[in-house]
């Protein structure tokens, strides 16, 4: 299960075992202060873009995802888990991505630490 924590300043994701493959990453970290936007939401019913990884519609999403508007995103989503939406700022500066989609159980832990976060 993928693993979301935030820690001095940062919001890090932790992708175990074979998720790392459909990832092509072990982790991905970015400043709370790279962060423009988020929320907790539920599974997204808008097209999130061509993909590299895993998709097993309405159940399984993992991997990056391009959308034809050029929206980069890092996707781990699980179907019956919270979805914590985050919008980051410039995409250059992390990691190359605009918009991270990460489902968690502990979803609203996570949005009330980045509430608690210096910005």
């Amino acid at each position: 299960m993928t693993e979301v924590t935030v820690n001095n300043n940062r919001l890090t994701i932790i992708f175990p075992g074979w998720e790392r493959m459909m990832a092509r990453r072990r982790f991905h970290s970015v400043p709370v202060d790279a962060i423009r936007a988020f929320e907790v939401t539920g599974w997204p019913s808008e097209f999130l873009g061509l993909r590299s990884g895993l998709n097993i519609s309405g159940y399984r999403k993992l991997g990056t995802y391009r959308h034809p508007n050029g929206t980069r995103r890092l996707v781990a989503m699980k179907t019956g888990e919270p979805v914590l939406r985050i919008r980051l700022t410039d995409g250059s500066e992390n990691g190359g991505f605009d918009e991270l989609l990460i489902s968690t159980p502990n979803a609203e832990e996570v949005s009330a630490a980045l509430r608690r976060s210096p910005r």
